[in-house]
């Protein structure tokens, strides 16, 4: 096999040198995802709601972009935004809570339900939209899933997670740690009693944390929950929740370097046979919407283990 590689090689580089290097490929490596979870693979996307300033934003029309583009990603299967729309219709069901939204999902027998809120919106140029989106399972048992989940750490590839990443992952699990020491101030006790109390509190915590780590409380999220447990002999016990298992909050803009150098990078992979470019894509809002879309989707999969290798592909010159 190498030895047919470094003859093609030798051959590319002949042509190359006697015909101007017209010849030669342009190589390239696009980036590749996938559904990291199988328990999650059955999805719907309900209608987004509007929470812009922005009138004219379509829910439907968002839905249906966030539903084309997932349904690009192996290993998810996705039902039509119609079907979704027209069992919330005969059910009557209203999405006003994470109850609603489960009971969809049995309805529809999905593993899923996307709820989309469109926070920011602006057709003109530099063209701008934020975007809200939770996935709540069918099952309560399932907790949310933090970015940084299922990827190497502690392994030589986690020099290979992205900065980006390793920040947000770095910063989900503040946030859950530091709940644990917020002060609860609903009910404040009484000055005499905080002292009381006070005199006993480091008897207290060692006594009700030695089941996790010394001088830390029982629930204290700990770095290792990033990395999938193996399997047990039987199922967990059901905890119920009503969080999303996953959710991602971004804003993107026409304007932004990294944006547009992501999008011309999705431009180049397309046969695209419109004239302008990438940069049309910035002034068409059904091209723009979804883009985003598929940028949200990436982000959010990405976060949690979902990036696969990326595919190495020769474009060959047209000879005219």
């Amino acid at each position: 096999m190498l030895a047919r590689f470094a003859l093609l090689v030798s051959v590319l580089v002949l042509l190359g040198s006697t015909s101007g290097c017209q010849l030669l490929p342009d190589i390239a490596h696009q980036p590749q995802i996938h559904n990291p979870f199988p328990q999650l693979s059955r999805v719907a996307i309900a209608p987004f709601f509007n929470a812009s300033t922005e009138p004219t934003v379509d829910g439907r029309q968002f839905a249906i972009a966030y539903y084309e583009e997932l349904q690009a990603v192996p290993g998810f299967e996705v039902v039509p935004v119609g079907i979704v729309e027209t069992q919330m219709q005969a059910r009557n069901i209203q999405l006003n809570s994470a109850a609603d939204v489960q009971r969809l999902a049995r309805e529809l027998e999905v593993d899923a339900v996307v709820i989309g809120v469109v926070t920011d919106y602006s057709p003109y140029y530099p063209p701008r939209l934020g975007l809200q989106v939770k996935w709540f399972a069918a099952n309560p048992g399932f907790h949310p899933i933090p970015p940084g989940y299922g990827l190497p750490w502690g392994t030589p590839g986690e020099e290979g997670i992205p900065a980006p990443v390793v920040f947000e992952a770095e910063m989900a699990l503040a946030k859950e740690q530091l709940k644990t020491q917020t002060p609860d101030c609903k009910d404040p006790p009484k000055p005499e009693e905080s002292a009381a109390k006070g005199s006993t509190d480091t008897t207290a915590a060692d006594s009700v944390t030695g089941a996790s780590a010394p001088g830390l409380p029982k629930d204290w999220p700990d770095p290792r929950g990033f990395i999938p447990p193996p399997p047990k002999p039987t199922p967990p016990p059901c905890w119920p929740t009503d969080a999303p298992v996953m959710q991602h909050t971004r804003n993107f803009a026409g304007n932004d370097m990294e944006f547009t150098e992501a999008l011309a990078s999705y431009y180049y992979f397309r046969d695209d046979a419109r004239f302008g470019g990438w940069q049309s894509y910035l002034e068409r809002s059904d091209d723009f919407i979804q883009f985003c879309c598929r940028m949200h989707i990436w982000e959010m999969l990405s976060a949690r283990g979902g990036a696969g290798e990326t595919r190495v592909v020769w474009r060959w010159p047209t000879i005219r």
